[in-house]
């Protein structure tokens, strides 16, 4: 894929993006400068109002400053976990958001491409789809231990429990590169209903602009 497919000529790169999480998602910062402290707000807020458990909040965060760290290293640049409450319980579940440069000529595979490629390596389901934000393909996953998922995003909670995975990978306007959402769940239960939810994450995917959004 040139820079420019599937953009205006002379289109200027979208300067950011923008999608809506439901109530209860949590951002946590992988950057080296500001995991710690992304990381011990959310123990501190996971372990509100519990005074007696300080082995299960150090394990805690050290699980989770490990995954940031993973999720850091393979490419990531955002990484949300859910603490959205169903009565006494929270859903687990995440998203990683990694961005895919290009090769060093400036090209990459095409929507057909990747879904021929990712169909003849087994990679679960796969389809290309359109998003407002443009075309996608789509990798819907189950994995566990007799299911393997090898390409997993580095960072996904839960990587070697049985989950459901759902991958969108688009590219970025006039840019050549590609935006990769990474969504993770362990619930196989409720599997359907879940990925509901992260389509709809997916397909609320807007670029920004210096002025604003753009489709």
């Amino acid at each position: 894929m040139t820079p420019n497919e599937g953009s205006a000529p002379g289109a200027a790169p979208p300067a950011d993006y923008r999608l809506l999480l439901p109530d209860g998602w949590f951002r946590v910062r992988i950057d080296p400068d500001g995991r710690e402290r992304s990381v011990d707000a959310l123990v501190d807020r996971q372990f509100e109002g519990v005074d007696n458990a300080p082995h299960l909040k150090r394990q805690a965060r050290e699980s989770l400053l490990a995954q940031a760290v993973a999720a850091y290293r393979g490419g990531g640049i955002e990484l949300y976990l859910s603490l959205q409450q169903a009565g006494p319980l929270t859903i687990p579940a995440s998203l990683l958001i990694t961005l895919v440069p290009p090769f060093p000529d400036g090209s990459l595979p095409t929507a057909t491409d990747l879904t021929t490629r990712l169909s003849a390596d087994g990679e679960g389901e796969v389809s290309v789809v359109e998003l407002p934000a443009g075309t996608a393909v789509r990798v819907r996953r189950a994995s566990g231990p007799d299911r393997p998922a090898p390409t997993r995003a580095p960072g996904s909670p839960d990587e070697a429990l049985a989950s459901i995975t759902l991958d969108y990978q688009l590219p970025v306007p006039a840019t050549g590169a590609h935006l990769l959402l990474t969504f993770s769940t362990p619930l196989i239960q409720i599997g359907d209903a879940m990925v509901e939810l992260f389509d709809a994450v997916a397909g609320s995917l807007t670029w920004l602009d210096g002025a604003g959004a753009h489709e």
